[in-house]
């Protein structure tokens, strides 16, 4: 059975909007190096409809020499949560429908091998609730914006996570993973 990753860039106060904000830091390649060995790890992406038609026009044109990430993205299998998309267009991609913790249960245990999901905040905030998110890979950077989506809201329960790595980059930035 598979096991779900999340990887977000967030703030210090939780945001994770479309994180243009990180333009502001420099890149550490060993932030990339971290991401790699997080997709690497896994066969399958999980997307909720936004982040897919973020992600589908900005990686489809993309190769290996443009992005080390370029293969993982475009060739893997890609399932879309939504309640309102038609079609998913982007290489190798299927719409799963409304999102469902039976759904998404059984997806982990076809699956073989581990499962990416990235950005998808409405979903990821499903998949915590539900306990189906296994790991939990948050990129926090030394900023607070104030305002805007966040990864945890105001209202649920409580959800505890156990430390499994950190590391910290010059730019301030930190990469924490947790496990659930």
């Amino acid at each position: 059975m598979g096991k779900i990753l999340v990887h977000e860039f967030i703030t210090l106060d939780g945001v994770i909007d479309a994180p243009t904000w990180t333009r502001d830091y420099e890149f550490d390649p060993r932030m990339g190096e971290a991401i790699g060995k997080i997709m690497g790890s896994c066969e399958a992406l999980l997307l909720g409809r936004r982040t897919f038609e973020m992600f589908a026009p900005a990686w489809s044109h993309r190769t290996a020499e443009d992005d080390p990430g370029a293969p993982f993205m475009n060739e893997s299998p890609k399932y879309v949560v939504s309640t309102t998309a038609e079609i998913a267009d982007w290489k190798n991609s299927q719409l799963l429908g409304p999102y469902r913790a039976d759904a998404i249960r059984s997806l982990k245990e076809r699956t073989g091998g581990n499962i990416y999901v990235s950005g998808s905040g409405t979903l990821v905030r499903a998949l915590l609730a539900d306990g189906l998110a296994d790991e939990l890979h948050l990129f926090v950077y030394p900023l607070a914006l104030g305002s805007g989506h966040r990864l945890f809201p105001d209202t649920g329960s409580t959800i505890k996570f156990e430390l499994a790595h950190a590391e910290t980059y010059a730019s301030g930035a930190m990469h924490l993973a947790y496990l659930s």
